[in-house]
Parts: C-alpha cells; sequence; structure tokens
C-alpha cells in the first residue's frame, strides 16, 4: 500500500510540475532552483499533492486522510479533502463529449418536431365570433362601472 502512495504522490508531483510548466511558462529545473519561499521561514515546502489521492484507510483522522501531528501544506485549504475534485478527464475530451450529448439532445428534438403526424380532425368553427353571446361570453364578464365606484 505504501508503494501505491508513494507511485501516486510522484505521479501528481509530476503532474503539478506539468501545470506549473504549462500556466507560468518555467521549466522544471528551474522550478525546482527556485529559492524557498521567505515568508515560509524554516516551513517545509511540500509538494502539491491533493488529500483525495491518498488511500482511504490508515489515517488518524479519516475523513481529512491525515495523521495526527503531520505537517499539512501551506495551501492546504486548496488540497484537502474539502477542496475541488482532481480532473478525471482532460478538459478538451470532456467538452467534446458535453459537445456530442447536447447535439445528440438537440437533433433527437428536431427529430420529434419534424416527425410529430399532423392533427386528425380539423379545429371546431363556431359562427357569430365563436358563439361568445350565446356562451356568455366576453361582453357579461366585464366590469360594470358601477360596480367600480362601490369598492
Amino acid at each position: 500500500m505504501q508503494r501505491s502512495f508513494s507511485r501516486s504522490v510522484r505521479y501528481f508531483t509530476r503532474q503539478s510540475q506539468n501545470c506549473l510548466l504549462r500556466n507560468y511558462a518555467t521549466s522544471v529545473e528551474e522550478w525546482k532552483s527556485q529559492e524557498k519561499d521567505p515568508q515560509l521561514g524554516d516551513y517545509p515546502q511540500l509538494p502539491w499533492v491533493t488529500n483525495q489521492v491518498r488511500p482511504a484507510r490508515g489515517w488518524w483522522d479519516l475523513q481529512m486522510r491525515r495523521n495526527y501531528g503531520e505537517v499539512i501544506h501551506e495551501e492546504d485549504d486548496a488540497l484537502n479533502m474539502w477542496s475541488p475534485d482532481p480532473p478525471v478527464i482532460e478538459p478538451s475530451s470532456a467538452v467534446r463529449q458535453f459537445a456530442v450529448a447536447f447535439l445528440g439532445i438537440a437533433g433527437l428534438g428536431f427529430w420529434i418536431y419534424k416527425n410529430v403526424p399532423d392533427r386528425v380532425a380539423a379545429p371546431r368553427e363556431y359562427p357569430y365570433d365563436g358563439l361568445i353571446k350565446e356562451l356568455g361570453g366576453l361582453e357579461e364578464n366585464k366590469a360594470n362601472p358601477e360596480q367600480l365606484d362601490n369598492e
């Protein structure tokens, strides 16, 4: 179990170095040769690895996956269990999958819209503007001016 953990730490350390390489356009050698942050003082500079990649069992605090007295990262709020998950797939692949799903749903809706059969019967048509007066229509439902004054 310890070997797989150290492999995952090395993997995610390399991933974070590559991320820094992409984001800040510095080489890994430059990044490693940089001086320690003077604001940290004697505090250790830990690798940028989220606690979510640690094994689920074997910790003093199972929820946060850390041991009692363990040194936490300076950016623990961005690396603890409550931080956003590391992406499982590449963003370009996620956008492509979302576009395929959206186009599939839109295509299905368009196909249903075009293939709905026409109405089998014609709508009813009544004489005299649809029998408004005969059915006690709009004229009887209007408020009389006398009723408005009483309120």
